[in-house]
């Protein structure tokens, strides 16, 4: 895991100017390389490339970056894991194509299996999680690529008449030319879901790279300052509907016993480092899962970590403990005050760079602390719910569908006026009355606000916008002068999937890569941790699309072929458990301590000044949420940490 960085100019450059720039780029990726760094130039070709190392694999002077390929044809600055490059050197060395081998880094082995069969063919091969620069000596051109599902990140833009990357943007802010125009147009994608979709970025001049795609710049398209197009070397839409076009057969015993060797395949790969290696355990499915099959194949006591809150309703150490001492790994866990999770609030801008408003990163951030005390690699569940059906809204949205999809819209609207007839707290009370005489699938964690959220999704108008407004905290509108032609339902119609699926995919391709991934690379990195989430293995992935809905989601229950699999290794009481999404007492910090820092960065004559958000619309839902009458606490958060992410730009 390291921090990448690169320049090209479109002439030749002094190399004292070219080092200097990719010094400071490196520099501003230090959290992510602390062990390492390194800078190779061209200055006839203008092109530069920088590395920040934190060493995992090969810590030897043999895996230092930049890295030049045996057959001096390319320069790589690479940022991830290959997880089965052994495999590739085999491959490599039996077909008499192997360079000298100068270490044992997955990187050479990269170098030389682009080398032997080109690059397409070498990502094709490639299992793995990363981001990587290559420049091409031969044909003089830059090549940019990313891991299938978006695990590692890649920034790229320009600066004059520079192209300019980076695995954080704010190491494209270091460079001199770099426009730091606010993207209106992104602005109001991140105010409708507290994240920015790539390729989009909050910056005018600046783009993510897309998952599983790489992008060429020649010298042609340099000198004409070319927008770069990446190229699709695996798409996530295409294997879901190969998946559907190739459904797995088999009793569910025997289907099981698949997924298991899959998952157990794909631990085992990640699990290889010639450093401290553990994993997250929050006592869910997904995480016991991945620690249950790390345990069940390491001769060794597995360490997991877990963070833990006094506040009940919140706290998931109890489960976690529970699933650690059963599986008899070497736990960890911290109770952690609101005093020590709200210090973690200023510090949000710098870590994620861009306006990020997934309220669990802070929780996020505090375990990989915790784990960064003990390991340098740590496994975590992440994925297991875009791949299994597991976030309640699939069931909720294919039912809500299957019942009032025919329903008139004027019918439906008024049905949304009798649920929010009650307040979301009224709703709570009730729900407390009643809550022993249901089943347990059917609690829920704020019911009344998550019957408020049903209730502005029923006028919906196709599946596409029912997904939309499920996810939807705050209208494009809000956001001062947005070009009007983005603001559209945003989904494209998914007629080969039903409604659940269609989600799924939706999220695999948006939520899961620029929400759920950016959280847990930013907070794992800003301490220098790496992260690797083996659900994410293309192989897992390319097998779940390929079982059908009723293997993940029954009822109103997702994920069943998963826990199915955990019940060979955890007693399902130990985990069968309301999800609660690793969340904080956001609403509650809100009025109480987080009040004054909120109050100043929503004061309606400083968003008036600054120009970007409607001062009235905010105000009100701010009003809402101090009086008690409306929990507002995940649109808020966006707004404050839109807020807080501009001070910091101006700090």
């Amino acid at each position: 895991m390291c921090g990448i960085a690169g320049y090209l100019a479109a002439a030749p450059r002094d190399p004292s100017s070219l080092t200097e720039v990719a010094g400071r780029m490196a520099d501003a990726l230090r959290h992510r390389g602390p062990d390492d760094h390194g800078i190779w130039c061209d200055p006839k070709a203008g092109v530069v490339l920088a590395h920040r190392r934190l060493s995992v694999l090969d810590l030897s002077a043999a895996g230092h970056q930049p890295m030049l390929s045996a057959d001096g044809r390319y320069t790589i600055v690479f940022n991830g894991e290959i997880y089965n490059f052994p495999q590739l050197r085999t491959a490599l060395e039996q077909a008499g194509q192997a360079p000298r081998w100068s270490g044992h880094s997955d990187t050479e082995v990269l170098l030389a299996a682009i080398s032997a069969w080109g690059l397409e063919r070498a990502l094709t091969a490639s299992v793995g999680m990363f981001a990587f620069g290559l420049w091409d000596h031969a044909t003089r051109s830059l090549y940019l690529a990313r891991d299938r599902m978006g695990e590692k990140p890649l920034y790229y833009g320009w600066a004059g008449p520079a192209f300019v990357f980076g695995s954080e943007l704010k190491s494209l802010r270091t460079v001199p030319g770099f426009d730091s125009t606010i993207d209106r147009a992104a602005l109001g994608l991140f105010v409708r879901t507290g994240w920015i979709p790539a390729p989009d970025c909050i910056f005018r001049n600046a783009r993510k790279l897309l998952p599983g795609t790489s992008l060429e710049i020649s010298e042609r398209a340099l000198a004409q300052r070319e927008e770069p197009a990446p190229k699709a070397y695996w798409s996530l839409r295409n294997a879901a509907v190969e998946g559907k076009r190739a459904p797995v057969n088999g009793s569910e015993d025997a289907v099981t016993s698949a997924l298991d060797e899959l998952l157990k395949q794909s631990i085992r790969g990640q699990m290889v480092a010639d450093v401290p290696l553990g994993a997250f355990l929050s006592g869910g499915i997904d995480s016991s899962t991945v620690v249950a099959l790390m345990q069940a194949q390491s001769s060794r006591r597995v360490r997991t970590y877990s963070i833990g809150f006094a506040e009940s309703a919140y706290d998931e150490a109890q489960q976690a403990r529970a699933v650690a001492e059963h599986l008899g790994t070497e736990h960890t866990e911290l109770y952690v005050t609101a005093e020590e999770a709200l210090e973690v609030v200023p510090r949000l801008p710098a870590v994620y760079d861009e306006p990020f408003a997934d309220a669990s990163q802070i929780p996020t951030i505090l375990v990989a602390e915790l784990a960064r005390r003990h390991v340098t690699v740590s496994l975590s569940g992440d994925g297991g719910d875009e791949l299994f059906g597991g976030y309640s809204r699939y069931a909720w949205g294919a039912a809500l569908h299957a019942r009032l999809g025919r329903v008139p819209i004027v019918a439906r609207a008024a049905l949304a006026r009798g649920l929010t007839s009650l307040s979301p707290q009224r709703w709570n009370r009730l729900f407390e009355i009643t809550a022993p005489l249901l089943p347990a699938a059917a609690r829920q964690r704020m019911p009344g606000d998550k019957l408020h959220k049903l209730a502005s999704a029923l006028p919906y108008r196709s599946p596409q916008d029912l997904y939309r407004r499920l996810l939807l905290l705050w209208p494009a509108s809000i956001v001062l002068d947005h070009p009007a032609s983005v603001d559209s339902d945003g989904l494209a119609a998914e007629a080969e999937f039903a409604v659940a699926e269609a989600m799924m995919l939706s999220d695999g391709t948006t939520y899961l890569p620029d929400d759920i991934l950016v959280k847990v690379d930013r907070a794992a990195m800003a301490v220098s941790l790496e992260t690797r989430v083996p659900m994410l293995d293309h192989r897992v992935v390319e097998f779940a699309w390929r079982l059908p809905i009723d293997w993940k989601i029954r009822g109103t229950r997702g994920k069943h072929i998963l826990r199915k699999l955990l019940a060979r290794y955890v007693p399902p009481a130990l985990t069968e458990r309301a999800k609660m999404g690793f969340s904080v007492p956001l609403d509650d910090w809100l009025r109480g301590p987080l009040r004054d820092w909120a109050q100043a960065l929503l004061d309606p004559v400083r968003l008036r000044e600054q120009g970007f958000l409607d001062a009235a619309i905010v105000g009100q839902r701010w009003h809402e949420h101090l009086s008690g009458t409306r929990n507002h606490q995940q649109s808020l958060w966006a707004v404050l940490m839109f807020q807080s992410w501009l001070e910091a730009q101006h700090g």
